[in-house]
């Protein structure tokens, strides 16, 4: 899911604007394919932004007007005779756009951050024009960014500090979901959109609280010769004031080859066991329990999931939203 650039994202959240609320609800329902309920007409201008997989897929929809994209444009200044077709329309605001794009990147000296990609600095070292890279501080700049993001997306907590969605995830993504509470079972989901939703659904719906340990203990990081980026890590899982077990996470990285200093998530193992499931003293000392030679295990993800006694659980996932990992009580 290749996603907007920033101008396309502002002109066409302007755009989105000038339609009625009716037909706003209408395109999220088919763009999301029903998956997300906005809560108002910005809720739903947001994920019709998020989950629109181009600008030209965005504006070819049917209930995109041919006279909105035509006000819009005469709105910016893009003078076009009346009668234009509504291709030729979209051309026009994408190359509009293209121009607003160029024109910003000469006025900013660094790279122009987005919300579709996952940045983090990192401290470079070059030797022998050699790029090296510090992959603990890539963990740690990672997990804070990850967490921050992803909890803020709990009602509880206020408005979301940043959009969540299938941008963050290379389109192939999967996520492999175990847990322990009052049952256990392991679940797959693939594909960008269904894993950024399931993720979505621990702290949106089920308002869980995801607290990682950055120590020693709880966060490891390695890499292979291929440029993929393995960072495990562990914490504590709570519900408002209540801690209801730990987590362990297994995150793999793929930088992106277009864009400097962006990653994305390539996979997702996902381990959560209640408190009732845990040995006494676990909860107080969160670590993971993945070390650097479970590398070579990339796809031996039952290995991170538990032993063989959990395979006839195994569900595969590729639409709906799964199940609670942690029950209210």
């Amino acid at each position: 899911m290749s996603g907007l650039s920033f101008p396309e994202t502002e002109g066409c959240r302007k755009l989105l604007g000038l339609l009625e609320n009716e037909d706003i609800m209408a395109l999220c329902d088919t763009i999301t394919n029903r998956l997300v309920q906005p809560e108002d007409r910005q809720d739903a201008i947001r994920a019709i932004l998020v989950y629109s997989q181009s600008v030209e897929e965005l504006l070819k929809r049917k209930k995109v007007h041919r006279d909105v994209i035509f006000k819009y444009l005469a709105s910016q200044g893009v003078i076009i005779p009346p009668a234009t077709e509504k291709h030729n329309l979209i051309q026009h605001a994408k190359d509009y756009w293209k121009k607003q794009l160029h024109l910003k990147l000469k006025e900013t000296p660094e790279p122009v951050k987005t919300s579709e990609n996952i940045r983090f600095s990192q401290q470079q070292e070059k030797e022998d024009k050699t790029e090296k890279v510090d992959f603990r501080r890539l963990g740690e700049e990672f997990c804070h960014w990850f967490f921050e993001l992803l909890n803020s997306q709990n009602p509880f907590l206020g408005p979301p500090r940043d959009e969540w969605g299938p941008q963050h995830f290379w389109h192939d993504v999967k996520l492999r979901f175990y847990y322990k509470t009052s049952e256990q079972n392991v679940i797959d989901y693939q594909g960008a959109e269904i894993v950024s939703l399931r993720l979505l659904s621990l702290v949106k719906e089920e308002h869980l609280f995801l607290s990682p340990n950055l120590d020693s203990r709880g966060l490891k990081c390695t890499s292979s010769p291929h440029g993929l980026v393995m960072v495990g890590v562990a914490g504590t899982v709570h519900r408002g004031t209540t801690c209801l077990g730990i987590f362990e996470q297994i995150f793999g990285l793929i930088r992106c080859p277009f864009v400097e200093n962006t990653w994305k998530i390539k996979f997702i193992n996902m381990k959560i066991i209640g408190e009732a499931s845990l040995t006494p003293g676990t909860l107080m000392k969160p670590a993971i329990t993945f070390e650097p030679s479970d590398l070579e295990a990339f796809y031996n993800v039952i290995t991170f999931c538990g032993t063989s006694e959990v395979l006839h659980n195994v569900r595969q996932v590729n639409s709906g939203t799964g199940d609670q990992a942690l029950r209210r009580k």
